[in-house]
């Protein structure tokens, strides 16, 4: 296995890696949402924004783990561009 097959590997698991982590913390600002959401909508925007944002910051590194995952062939190509 040459350099840049074994970094277009790594990259993919770095992929799947970070789809990993944020799976529990997505899980944990939809609960979140959904408890307010069935507790009641008095104060409903003020009380369920920090849920929202957490769903929102926890996305944002599983799209980029699924980016490295379906482009790591051409992260893989950027960061051996010299070979």
């Amino acid at each position: 296995m040459n350099p840049k097959q074994l970094a277009n590997v790594l990259v993919k698991i770095l992929g799947l890696s970070l789809c990993a982590h944020s799976v529990a913390s997505v899980i944990v600002a939809i609960l979140g949402g959904l408890q307010i959401g069935t507790a009641g909508f008095q104060n409903w925007p003020r009380q369920f924004f920090p849920y929202l944002m957490s769903l929102t910051v926890s996305l944002l590194p599983f799209a980029i783990g699924v980016y490295f995952i379906v482009q790591s062939r051409w992260v893989t190509d950027k960061l051996f561009k010299d070979e």
